[in-house]
Order: structure tokens, then sequence, then C-alpha cells
């Protein structure tokens, strides 16, 4: 994430998907992410940047966008550096 290393117990995400009916049959409308991180002190900065600009650079997102609502929330907690 924009320069920032993240072990793979640092970030964890979890997606809902949210149907509506729509002729009869239940059809995926909105897709929202939600993000646990553990990022280095100092990097909430370029850690929110990157977050608030990754639905526009994630290919799956791109190939959605005009059919499914993607939403996104976070919790994010500072450590120390190592």
């Amino acid at each position: 994430m924009r320069g920032i290393s993240l072990t793979p117990d640092q970030i964890s995400a979890r997606a809902e998907g949210f149907n509506e009916m729509a002729g009869g049959l239940p059809v995926l409308t909105r897709i929202h992410v939600h993000y646990q991180l553990s990022v280095p002190e100092g990097t909430r900065a370029p850690t929110d940047r990157a977050l608030a600009s990754h639905v526009d650079k994630c290919p799956t997102a791109a190939s959605l966008r005009d059919a499914i609502d993607i939403t996104w929330s976070a919790d994010i907690v500072e450590h120390g550096r190592a």
C-alpha cells in the first residue's frame, strides 16, 4: 500500500454483498468492504490517502462500478516501529 509494508497479520478485510430482488431474481447491488489495518506509526496520512483512492484504482471495482455500488470502511491502528 503506497510504500507501506504490512505483514499478513497487519491487514485483513471482510466483504459483504447486498442483494435486491429484481424481476424475481436476487441481484447483487452493493458490496461493502471493511478493512482492519495495523500500520507503522507515522503512516496514518498516507494510509488514509491510499484507502480514499483505492476504489478508483482497483481492477475489480473498475469492472463492477457501473453495476454495483462499492463502499468501504476501516479500523486503523498505528503501532510503534520495530
